[in-house]
């Protein structure tokens, strides 16, 4: 299975209201379900937005909390979803993204490693300090959200550790939106692969977030875009187009790694 039919959930959210944000969502889940979707990608944050100062309250693990209520909602609708929850551990509270498959497990779990200073993410999160590629029945994929879109390394990371798509999930503002629209096609061309992300709109304290949400593939044309107001994008894709893509233009065969280590 190489196919796959993706839906892109873009829409705004409600500070610190998990219950009006998961009433949205379920609604997104449905329409995603109709579309035929084999997994929808939410943004982050997206039960509570940017409401870290209430981070503690809203957390949980990853069995329990709202992440057991999306897994649940992935089990009833028979679709996969992807997006990022806050989470608690040990103490500590992450920014994590979690693939939920169709029958409601976890097919992985990833921890935001670049914590954004001009939201106070700092303040108040941990960040990550792995960057997985997990299995699925259809391909190798990986997770990555927001301000780790600025970090090329992370990504190349991904492409030679075999990932075929990574699932990106963000509260990008509308003020840097430009970066957005440029960077993720950037990411997916320079490592050949195909990056589904899900941006929120809308308005958050004196925040205003710039959409833009997107489907891209291996040669860095969108195969499904949106522009600035609430959407739900579906895109089909076929995994199969990565090999085709590096076939064409070998740049992974062409990697000088004897130069590279020299500069670290």
């Amino acid at each position: 299975m190489s196919k796959l039919t993706i839906a892109v959930s873009q829409i705004d959210l409600a500070l610190g209201k998990p219950q009006k944000n998961l009433e949205t969502i379920k609604n997104e889940i449905v329409h995603a379900k109709l579309h035929n979707a084999d997994v929808v990608i939410l943004p982050e944050l997206w039960s509570s937005a940017y409401d870290l100062e209430h981070a503690a309250t809203h957390a949980s693990s990853i069995d329990q909390g709202m992440f057991a209520t999306i897994a649940q909602q992935a089990r009833e609708h028979q679709i996969a979803i992807v997006g990022s929850l806050l989470e608690s551990d040990g103490g500590k509270i992450y920014n994590a993204s979690v693939f939920i498959d169709a029958n409601g497990n976890c097919l992985g779990a990833y921890r935001k490693l670049h914590l954004v200073p001009m939201l106070d993410e700092p303040r108040f999160l941990t960040p990550g300090n792995d960057a997985p590629v997990f299995d699925a029945p259809f391909g190798k994929f990986a997770m990555a959200v927001c301000y780790d879109l600025r970090f090329p390394e992370l990504w190349r990371h991904y492409a030679l550790s075999g990932a075929q798509i990574v699932f990106l999930s963000a509260e990008w503002p509308t003020k840097r939106i430009a970066h957005w629209r440029t960077l993720v096609p950037a990411r997916a061309i320079e490592n050949q692969i195909f990056i589904a992300a899900s941006n929120r709109v809308g308005k958050s304290k004196d925040e205003r977030f710039g959409g833009y949400s997107m489907v891209v593939n291996p040669w860095g044309e969108a195969v499904v875009d949106s522009a600035s107001r609430a959407d739900l994008l579906v895109a089909e894709i076929d995994l199969d187009e990565v090999n085709s893509v590096r076939e064409r233009i070998p740049v992974f065969k062409d990697r000088r790694v004897d130069l590279y280590d020299k500069w670290k």
